[in-house]
């Protein structure tokens, strides 16, 4: 069996390094074939790469935008192990030749796990010409992937009815309870958290915009520029409290709107 070539993409040195070292340790004949920093340097190598390496472990928020960038530019024909800080883009990762996804700070086990499972689904291949169908790979992944939710069955006076995501314009918590707020003006209370809600809607269509809510890209209205560098959501129908983009979050949601 040929040594495991990796390629890593991650903007903080000190994660990187110890990527490198934790899978040297794990197995020792691994080559790092390169270790790049952002979507547009990789954008550039995966150009030129062709077959020349076997797996990507591949972190999400880069300096110069989300690493799911670098798969609208150019193709990168081989499985990603997802390594990030962030919980909630484990959908979006298995859409974009995810394989495993790993929360930062990780250890030996994980990655280890990781590889294991890598190894389970694609054997490597002793000679270059035999190369494993990754389209096939994902397939599988997606047939089992679980689907975003299309409706949800919502209490109204005594009885129960069901609301379809597609006509939902924005989701709001307050007191503790969530509200889904249909584009016809309607509100209803679902029996979901924020949390849930965000791994259960599709991520295409539906953006958490801050603690308190979930918005649907289809009723946004404007966006305005904010204090601070934030931004501020108009959407419709008006919500009870204006909608309010992080400094921090800018980048993620600039993305978001212009996918």
């Amino acid at each position: 069996m040929k040594p495991l070539r990796v390629v890593i993409i991650e903007d903080e040195p000190a994660s990187a390094r110890n990527l490198v070292r934790l899978l040297s340790k794990i197995d020792e004949s691994i080559t790092i074939v390169m270790v790049l920093t952002g979507v547009t340097e990789s954008v550039e190598w995966f150009r030129d790469a062709a077959n020349g390496f076997d797996l990507v472990f591949m972190d999400i928020r880069l300096a110069d935008g989300l690493s799911f960038d670098i798969f609208k530019t150019v193709k990168v024909l081989k499985p990603v192990i997802f390594v990030t800080a962030y919980n909630d883009y484990a959908i979006q990762a298995f859409k974009n030749n995810g394989i495993d996804y790993i929360l930062k700070p990780f250890d030996d086990n994980e990655v280890e796990q990781a590889l294991n499972k890598f190894n389970n689904l694609i054997p490597r291949q002793t000679t270059e010409q035999d190369v494993f169908d990754l389209e096939e790979l994902i397939g599988q992944l997606n047939a089992n992937a679980k689907l975003y939710k299309k409706s949800f069955l919502v209490h109204y006076r005594d009885k129960l009815i069901p609301l379809e995501t597609k006509n939902i314009a924005w989701f709001y918590t307050a007191h503790e309870l969530v509200y889904a707020q249909t584009v016809d003006d309607r509100q209803y209370v679902v029996d979901f958290t924020m949390e849930q809600l965000e791994r259960q809607l599709d991520p295409d269509q539906f953006f958490r915009a801050n603690r308190q809510f979930i918005i649907n890209r289809r009723e946004i209205t404007e966006v305005d520029f904010y204090f601070n560098g934030r931004l501020s959501v108009k959407i419709k129908p008006q919500p009870p409290e204006s909608i309010i983009i992080s400094k921090a979050r800018v980048p993620e949601f600039k993305t978001w709107m212009n996918s």
